[in-house]
């Protein structure tokens, strides 16, 4: 028999009577001492019981009969896909893009303005932290926004966004300077 598989033995025997005995002093521990427990318990039990509040009252459901006479149908588009007004505005797939226009509108800051000339520029900050000069006429964002006026406080901008029926519309965004 060779003195490591004695030792393995010994320590496997320790551990085990450890276990045992740690075992032990939790059992005793749970059982001692639970007339808090039960006092606390008789004193709830004690207590008068409340009113329930009654289910509130269930309305039937009333049932619609659909009869087609003058209504359109349910199932049918509001306007056709043929006859839907079409507004004009597209976006100019062939302009060249311009640097502002591959970042989000909402992660672009205006962060002054500068009088250069007699010519007013707004002062745009990205996400990365470089300044960029726009005029009226620069397209900026990713929904082909073209900044229409420059004033103190903001940059006003027009942007060409879907409307959902395979159309665009026009709709005015801003760009405010930041506090």
């Amino acid at each position: 028999m060779s003195p490591h598989s004695k030792f393995d033995r010994r320590a496997d025997r320790a551990l085990r009577t450890a276990c045992a005995l740690g075992l032990a002093a939790l059992v005793a521990g749970c059982g001692s001492n639970l007339s808090d427990a039960r006092q606390r318990v008789s004193e709830i039990k004690a207590r008068p019981g409340g009113r329930i509040e009654p289910l509130p009252e269930v309305k039937p459901y009333e049932t619609f009969s659909y009869v087609v006479g003058e209504r359109r149908s349910p199932f049918a588009p509001t306007l056709a896909a043929d006859s839907r007004p079409d507004s004009g505005v597209r976006p100019d797939s062939l302009r060249p893009r311009e640097f502002l226009e591959q970042f989000s509108l909402d992660t672009l800051r205006m962060v002054g303005t500068l009088n250069k000339d007699g010519r007013l520029y707004g002062l745009v900050q990205t996400k990365d932290g470089l300044v960029h000069r726009v005029t009226p006429g620069n397209h900026v964002g990713q929904a082909d926004g073209r900044v229409t006026a420059i004033e103190d406080g903001r940059i006003a901008l027009i942007e060409i966004a879907p409307d959902g029926m395979g159309g665009y519309i026009e709709r005015p965004a801003a760009l405010a300077l930041a506090d």
